[in-house]
């Protein structure tokens, strides 16, 4: 607006004087000084543009460094809240107790076999592998070329091993420890109409597994049994234990001497979840589990069961087998029960029925339980077949056995989901 009241001064007087065409020719004389605003404005508006485009992208980088910031600080508090907590539970003589002081002795043997490597010249992790995978157990050759470190597989008509590797190793179980939970819940002939609530005893702090049932959850028992064998529940089994009469280290005390009135001589339990891989067993013992526990019927219904819906408050929750043979309309399965932590790889067990007779099969530290299960059914039907299998006559596989019991060292591997 400035501009153009200077440019009707210069006109106006020039019309007064001169007229029309006196009027032209100061208009064209004047036209470019008139422009020069207008160009001027044109060249500073592209200037306004670079130093808005700097501003912002100096803005997305001061609150870039501003998140990263306070992700450091959410991390390093969150790190000094851990220790704060391991600390003082470190002190308790509960549950809790427990699991700082495991945490604390896995830390030290890391240290350990860290400062191992370095004594022999090596800069080189400790293995995080299985515990089967560490010893070499998979590398045993089978005629059936699982993918289990250990297997065995025993017709149960007459007691007869058709197939075994590594039956005598010595391995953590990871959830297959709940076989022996739910065994000791249904000898006890307790109540299964009685109401159990989640509480934060149940909670998993060894490797923070998740759960669908929170804490406040309350269930009647049977409910709580049928969740622990089919879809290896971890709070509805540690609850089942903790409400069992006299306690849980009473729990866990009668799972060990329940072991041993089985012969299952190189079993140890010290929880009832198996989340820990301190519980340890061996194949030949656990088809020893498997023979008993097939004579409850309830741990036949709950264990291949295929699905169960659960109401928690106003929610409906829909749990499946983590077995998913149970489904599998070419299987007959009695009895079964799964596993996996990172220590033990996958585990099963299970009472089969093939070609007319009733077989125990148990696979530890597998790659793949289900191909393994089901090549060993297919290898078990052509000997049906062939005659190899008929009216009690079995021909065992030579056993590949090891030396003796494989003992297993302080534990060094890293704790995992």
């Amino acid at each position: 607006m400035m501009q153009a009241g200077n440019w009707m001064r210069r006109v106006v007087p020039a019309l007064r004087k001169t007229g029309w065409a006196a009027l032209c020719s100061a208009a064209i004389a004047l036209l470019p000084v008139a422009a020069l605003p207008v160009q001027a404005a044109q060249v500073k508006r592209p200037a306004k543009t670079a130093n808005a485009e700097r501003a912002r992208v100096k803005s997305n980088k001061s609150s870039a460094r501003a998140a990263s910031a306070r992700r450091r600080g959410s991390i390093a508090k969150g790190k000094a809240r851990h220790r704060r907590v391991v600390a003082v539970l470190g002190r308790s003589s509960g549950r809790r107790g427990r699991i700082a002081r495991h945490h604390a002795e896995m830390r030290y043997h890391s240290r350990v076999a860290v400062a191992a490597h370095e004594d022999m010249g090596t800069d080189t992790a400790p293995s995080k592998l299985p515990l089967g995978d560490q010893l070499g157990l998979r590398e045993t050759a089978d005629p059936l070329k699982l993918q289990a470190s250990v297997a065995l597989v025993l017709d149960q008509d007459n007691n007869q091993v058709l197939f075994n590797k590594n039956d005598q190793a010595v391995l953590p179980i990871a959830s297959v420890t709940k076989l022996m939970t739910g065994f000791l819940i249904a000898q006890a002939r307790l109540p299964m109409d009685e109401f159990i609530t989640i509480t934060d005893d149940d909670v998993d702090y060894l490797k923070h597994s998740r759960s669908r049932l929170p804490v406040g959850t309350t269930l009647p028992r049977g409910e709580m049994l049928h969740l622990a064998l089919m879809s290896s529940e971890n709070r509805a089994a540690h609850a089942l234990a903790r409400t069992y009469p006299g306690g849980l280290e009473h729990f866990i005390t009668l799972m060990n001497e329940r072991a041993a009135s089985l012969g299952m001589k190189d079993t140890h339990y010290v929880e009832p979840t198996g989340l820990s891989s301190d519980n340890r067993s061996s194949a030949s013992d656990l088809a020893k589990l498997v023979a008993a526990a097939v004579q409850e019927p309830l741990l036949r219904q709950l264990t291949t069961s295929p699905g169960y819906e659960v109401a928690t408050g106003r929610r409906i929750l829909q749990y499946n087998n983590s077995n998913r043979l149970v489904k599998n309309p070419s299987w007959d399965i009695n009895l079964q029960k799964t596993g996996y932590i990172h220590e033990a790889g996958q585990c099963l067990v299970m009472e089969t029925r093939i070609a007319g007779r009733q077989f125990i099969m148990v696979f530890l530290d597998s790659l793949n339980r289900v191909a393994d299960a089901e090549r060993v059914r297919r290898w078990i039907e052509a000997r049906a077949q062939s005659g190899a299998i008929h009216l009690g006559q079995a021909e065992p596989e030579p056993r590949q056995l090891l030396p003796g019991p494989v003992a297993i060292a302080s534990p060094t591997l890293a704790v995992e989901d």
